[in-house]
């Protein structure tokens, strides 16, 4: 029997949708899977975007590029779904560039041969609890398969505000091929930053690369 993957996300629906948001996984989700992606695209990934405040900031950022957003929890899709749609339902012109994945991440990248400019990861939940560990999203096994996605230049930007995770996210890149740097970045605030549940000062970012040749 095949083992079953170990899930790194917890609930995939929150309280009750909206008719209209209802409507819109139905009718719209479907037109922007990432799917048929013309070749000689630039490609951004971002991982969990929650409510999707920082995914539609790089959309409007990067109009030449496909920013495509993976997540699993469907409250989070339905309210990026309405903030890039107008009253007829219709995506607007500067979210035109956005694709969705509405499930598990590793799904997608493990079925496609996309290479991505950047690979977007805050706030992922740290599931600070020992034994609650191996639901960490950003293990090594994980940041391999993400290596596996990126240009030559390409970079996986990775930013938490729990100082535990960040520390042990760095020994996990240590077992992978990639190059760490620790930069100071200032990026949107997302309602999840602003929670803030770890009580820290600022969160953390590092930028993973491949190794030049």
């Amino acid at each position: 029997m095949e083992k079953q993957e170990i899930r790194t996300f917890g609930r995939r629906h929150g309280k009750k949708l909206s008719a209209r948001q209802n409507l819109l996984i139905k009718s719209v989700l479907p037109t922007i899977k990432p799917t048929k992606i013309p070749a000689n695209t630039g490609l951004i990934l971002e991982i969990g975007f929650g409510a999707g405040e920082h995914l539609r900031e790089i959309s409007r950022q990067n109009p030449e590029k496909i920013v495509i957003g993976a997540e699993p929890f469907m409250n989070g899709v339905a309210s990026l779904l309405s903030a890039i749609t107008d009253e007829q339902n219709s995506i607007r012109s500067e979210y035109k560039n956005i694709r969705v994945f509405a499930d598990d991440v590793r799904d997608f990248l493990r079925n496609t041969d996309s290479k991505f400019e950047q690979i977007w990861v805050l706030h992922p939940d740290p599931w600070p609890k020992a034994r609650h560990e191996k639901r960490r999203l950003l293990s090594a096994d994980f940041l391999e398969l993400l290596s596996n996605h990126l240009t030559n230049d390409g970079e996986i930007i990775i930013g938490t505000d729990h100082w535990e995770y960040f520390e042990w996210i760095e020994k996990q890149a240590k077992s992978t091929k990639l190059v760490k740097n620790i930069p100071g970045l200032q990026t949107i605030h997302t309602r999840y930053q602003e929670k803030n549940k770890a009580g820290t000062e600022a969160p953390k970012y590092m930028i993973l690369k491949l190794p030049k040749h």
